[in-house]
């Protein structure tokens, strides 16, 4: 077989492309009489196992070699992948090269292994042909990535000529996108021994802008900053602020659920990560997704300093924020930075204090757009409860059921939609319990 004549799709990592290259030697080898049969039947056999393993850690079924290829391809971020992801097709020589390394991918696409089974007297290839899941999850994609890698594997089989199974590729792309930030909606950020690195989240809470009840108008003002984004217009950095349990978080969850497919991703920062911010734009600043970087419940008490480097990122760096990134942040404090009494004492020691104040103050400033999420009154409260319990089905006279809302929130922090998901799923576990 070919694969070392790939001149774009090369480099898959040692790990995932590591048994590429071992059925491509057999491919190669296996009638050879210079090698062991028995050595070549245990490389296919540890193929087959490699092949087994992959299907339960990415969930795969169907073709398992077919899965293991088109996964190489969906991953691979090179200058093509990387300029179809979101657009669709490109122009340029480039096509010619692509072209080239999918008539090889052709071949081990269509390649029949009845024959080396027959020759190397292995049994049990047929496990890996028609492979059949569990329902369990998997460790490294979701439901939904794993279902569109097989599809596509399905897809490729159907391609009669390397020219059709190239334009079924980059038409993945372009709906799709490549690699982590292609499959993925979200990630956080992990700092090792090999820098920082972007690691997806592989279970985003399936949470959409029409589950929030109510706050029609701050849901507004934020899909407003946020389409104006994805779409590619002037859009600004945005705080949630407001208090405890009104859905700030649960709207940035639904934004990355609505807007994925129009290329939008979210990435998580911690505050004691701020220092990595530069890092990390570094990564994404180039590639055609949109990206949030996401801070949750985010302030800052008066002796610390990580806002410092948070404002030189949002403005004032030398270096200009990449147009395809924004920062959203939520928080309980409209200023960010704690205040107390005492630091109008401490002024009367600062020779500028009105300088200092407007340091603490800047970071706010910062963000374009600052939206109010307010606790809900007694009638909102009530209104949002009978929502959900519709939503869930839970069966209760509504007298009762508000009787005991308003007993549940007296008791649980107050008026807020936190509180009253909390006590429909208390009203839920109750029933389910009592079933048994």
């Amino acid at each position: 077989m070919r694969e070392q004549e790939l001149i774009v799709y090369k480099d898959f990592g040692k790990e995932e492309g590591s048994l590429l290259y071992d059925m491509a030697w057999l491919m190669e080898h296996y009638q050879d009489d210079y090698y062991n049969k028995e050595d070549m039947a245990g490389l296919l056999y540890d193929c087959i196992h490699r092949l087994l393993e992959m299907a339960g850690n990415h969930g795969f079924h169907g073709n398992l070699w077919h899965c293991y290829l088109s996964n190489l391809l969906v991953n691979n971020e090179n200058s093509y992948s990387r300029a179809c992801e979101i657009r669709g097709a490109v122009e340029g020589t480039i096509n010619s090269a692509v072209l080239h390394d999918i008539v090889i991918f052709k071949e081990f696409f269509d390649y029949d292994f009845s024959d080396m089974v027959s020759t190397l007297s292995v049994s049990g290839f047929e496990l890996i042909t028609d492979y059949e899941s569990s329902d369990s999850e998997s460790k490294v994609y979701n439901g939904r990535i794993r279902e569109r890698i097989c599809s596509l594997a399905v897809k490729f089989t159907r391609n009669h000529t390397p020219e059709e199974m190239k334009e079924t590729l980059t038409e993945f792309y372009k709906d799709y996108g490549v690699g982590k930030f292609g499959l993925h909606k979200a990630f956080r950020v992990e700092h090792n021994e090999d820098g920082v690195q972007i690691v997806p989240i592989l279970n985003i809470a399936h949470v959409y802008l029409d589950d929030l009840v109510g706050y029609e108008i701050p849901k507004q003002k934020l899909i407003e900053n946020t389409e104006a984004f994805v779409e590619g217009r002037k859009a600004n950095n945005c705080l949630l602020f407001g208090d405890a349990g009104t859905g700030k978080s649960s709207s940035i969850k639904g934004i990355a659920n609505e807007y994925y497919e129009k290329g939008l991703r979210i990435i998580e920062v911690y505050k004691h990560q701020f220092q990595d911010l530069n890092d990390i734009i570094a990564q994404i600043k180039n590639r055609n997704y949109k990206f949030i970087i996401y801070m949750d419940d985010l302030s800052f008490e008066d002796f610390e300093i990580e806002y410092k480097y948070l404002k030189a990122v949002i403005e004032g760096g030398l270096e200009k924020k990449p147009e395809n990134v924004l920062i959203y942040a939520t928080s309980n404090r409209r200023h960010l930075v704690r205040e107390k009494f005492s630091d109008k004492e401490d002024r009367r020691d600062d020779l500028h204090s009105g300088d200092t104040v407007q340091e603490k103050l800047s970071l706010v400033s910062r963000f374009g757009v600052t939206i109010f999420f307010a606790a809900p009154d007694k009638k909102e409260f009530q209104n949002i409860v009978r929502v959900l319990a519709d939503r869930y089905q839970v069966t209760m006279p509504e007298e009762e059921l508000l009787l005991e809302a308003n007993k549940w929130e007296l008791a649980h922090g107050g008026l807020s939609g936190r509180t009253a998901q909390q006590f429909i799923d208390y009203l839920l576990g109750r029933k389910e319990s009592s079933c048994q």
